[in-house]
């Protein structure tokens, strides 16, 4: 069990698994005005970075589900590094239908929404881990502007431009589900650049140590494709951002 090996190829040095640097991570947790103790579940938690800063800088305490072998093993790590092993967890399985054993102040599913079969299922799944009063975070792609073509939308690596909204609609849509939004931080360009550009010399470096490997002509493509398909579409095109929500 575990996610398409491309990623853990490429992101096997990435600390933060979507387009948030840690200073746009670190503003998220101010912003929701962490309580120490707060409990975090974090569906698709990659390799741990929100739950172990967090818990260093704001006193929370949660766990983290996530498909990847790697990943997961270097959350574990990470918690380690950072003294929080004792206040995080973290799980190596599908988080798609998992609820937490007690509730949690914050559910989360950062950019991983494909868990819940998309954002208004992955939202009733959090929300059943979820206390009264809680905030549930949704991290999710949304178009800067829409693609005048099918083609451009593929190459943002969405199956059609129908997948996903402009700013303005989307957060619209999260009313229609019956929530407010209470706040939101959004991904830059900068962001973008260091999760897609950092994935680069990790492909390199891959290559390079791995010549005889099966899986090495599908790197080789990635790494020939991906820079200029990144400069000409998604760096133009389409934005991220998580999304505090809280019921009606």
């Amino acid at each position: 069990m575990d996610i398409p090996r491309i990623f853990n190829v490429s992101e096997s040095a990435h600390r933060i698994h979507n387009p948030f640097t840690p200073e746009k991570l670190a503003t998220l947790g101010a912003a929701l005005r962490l309580e120490p103790g707060t409990c975090v579940l974090d569906l698709g938690s990659g390799s741990g970075e929100m739950l172990c800063t967090w818990a260093r800088d704001y006193g929370i305490t949660g766990t983290g589900i996530d498909l990847s072998q790697l990943f997961t093993g270097q959350a574990k790590l990470r918690a380690q590094e950072l003294g929080v092993a004792d206040r995080v967890e973290f799980i190596h399985g599908d988080a798609a239908g998992y609820i937490a054993s007690e509730k949690v102040g914050v559910a989360a599913c950062l950019g991983a929404t494909w868990i819940g079969g998309g954002v208004a299922g992955t939202i009733e799944l959090l929300a059943k881990s979820l206390l009264t009063g809680g905030i549930i975070l949704i991290g999710e792609p949304y178009w800067l502007r829409l693609p005048a073509t099918e083609e451009i939308a593929k190459g943002c690596h969405a199956g059609s431009i129908s997948d996903f909204l402009v700013l303005p609609k989307l957060l619209a849509s999260f009313g229609g589900l019956g929530y407010d939004v209470v706040e939101m931080v959004l991904s830059d360009q900068d962001g973008w650049d260091r999760y897609e550009a950092a994935k680069w010399l990790t492909l390199r470096r891959w290559l390079e140590a791995n010549p005889g490997d099966s899986f090495a002509e599908e790197v080789r493509a990635e790494l020939t494709s991906g820079p200029g398909r990144y400069a000409a579409y998604t760096r133009e095109y389409l934005g991220w951002g998580v999304f505090a929500l809280m019921p009606r």
